[in-house]
């Protein structure tokens, strides 16, 4: 598998937007949905409870899907910054083997 720095960065910030989109945008309805229950159930109408399921399973899978993609983001950041220490590492412990190369070729072997 191959993964590019800049991929991984790229959805990692579209995950971080939409959630920030969805937060402040996702949750418009619930307000009035709640006091659409609560007003179908006081006046003894059946489908207040429905209402009301439909407003409690908007808001457990709104947080779901607002959780997960601040994982997304989260854990797209923690790899990308991983992947670039590693290289670092990786770099620097080919470093003295380059330079063996370098030295090799110097002395015609």
């Amino acid at each position: 598998m191959v993964v590019h720095r800049d991929s991984l960065g790229a959805i990692g910030n579209d995950a971080y937007d939409l959630r920030e989109r969805l937060s402040r945008q996702g949750d418009h309805a619930r307000p009035a949905t709640f006091e659409a229950a609560t007003a179908l159930t006081n006046g003894n109408f059946a489908s207040g409870s429905a209402v009301l399921k439909v407003h409690d399973n908007w808001k457990a899978h709104l947080k779901t899907l607002l959780d997960s993609l601040a994982h997304i983001s989260n854990h797209l950041d923690y790899t990308k910054a991983q992947h670039a220490k590693d290289e670092i590492r990786i770099e620097g412990d080919l470093a003295p083997i380059s330079k063996l190369r370098e030295y090799m070729k110097w002395r015609g072997v």
